[in-house]
């Protein structure tokens, strides 16, 4: 169950419920997931409802969300949360789905990276590969993410053609096509990262990558990244849910197969 408090940000709780039986059954692990969202040029105040549902319902793994949302469309917007040094601990993963491209302060953002070099696993959503690209520590930010983006081109719908389907977050998956998109040109994959699939750009014609894993930092700390997700409807589909929530959990160290629900039609 996803809780949301009204304040500058957001807390989920988790509904615990106890058996009245004398012995007490193990409680099923949960994975404790924050979702940081916010910024620039996005429906956020929908996608923070979006991505923790689609966790629920593809999950059969207990998910207890934590929400913190920056309710601002400015670009250069920081947030007081990651300024504590401590604003991860606790988490199993965290998802960034935010868009702050115009931070370039080199101590709040090695703020927001200490605890994914820790190890600290992390799921990132589309803008999330377009922030604080503007300071001297930017490439820091680009190994994290695994890829350097410099823009992307026009909307439109593109197939996401799978290049790895061996990968655990892939098996069992099909090629699918976006109702509406904004596909990330890719200029730079750092060798941390594994491709997982890619999509034609109607603008330059070259394919590019758009959901992948990285291994950050001398921990490996697992990444799962994908830039697509820059629509509601995207991110609504069957496929991008199921997409979500198998990256989640391969960054969480859970196996895949096993904690996926089958969902009937």
């Amino acid at each position: 169950m996803t809780r949301y408090l009204k304040t500058f940000f957001l807390l989920g709780t988790a509904c615990v419920i106890t058996s009245p039986a004398i012995a007490k059954a193990t409680p099923a692990p949960v994975i404790k997931a924050l979702l940081i969202t916010g910024g620039c040029c996005h429906d956020y105040d929908n996608q923070r409802e979006i991505v923790p549902m689609a966790v629920d319902l593809y999950s059969k793994q207990k998910v207890e969300w934590t929400i913190v949302h920056q309710r601002t469309k400015a670009v250069n917007a920081m947030l007081e949360f990651y300024k504590n040094p401590g604003w991860a601990k606790g988490y199993d993963v965290v998802v960034h789905n935010e868009c702050f491209a115009h931070v370039g302060d080199v101590d709040y953002i090695a703020g927001i990276l200490q605890p994914h070099l820790d190890g600290v696993p992390a799921v990132l959503i589309h803008c999330t590969m377009h922030c604080y690209r503007t300071g001297p520590t930017k490439e820091d930010w680009f190994k994290f993410c695994g890829v350097h983006s410099p823009g992307h081109g026009p909307k439109h719908p593109f197939e996401v053609q799978i290049t790895a389907p061996e990968h655990e977050i892939m098996q069992g998956m099909s090629n699918w096509t976006t109702p509406n998109g904004e596909l990330y040109f890719i200029n730079k994959a750092y060798p941390t990262m594994t491709p997982l699939t890619e999509s034609k750009s109607e603008k330059d014609g070259k394919m590019h990558t758009n959901i992948w894993v990285n291994a950050f930092g001398p921990n490996k700390t697992r990444v799962f990244a994908t830039t697509i997700g820059h629509h509601n409807e995207t991110m609504l589909q069957d496929q991008y849910m199921q997409m979500i929530t198998r990256g989640l959990l391969w960054a969480a160290g859970e196996p895949v197969a096993e904690n996926l629900k089958s969902i009937k039609k």
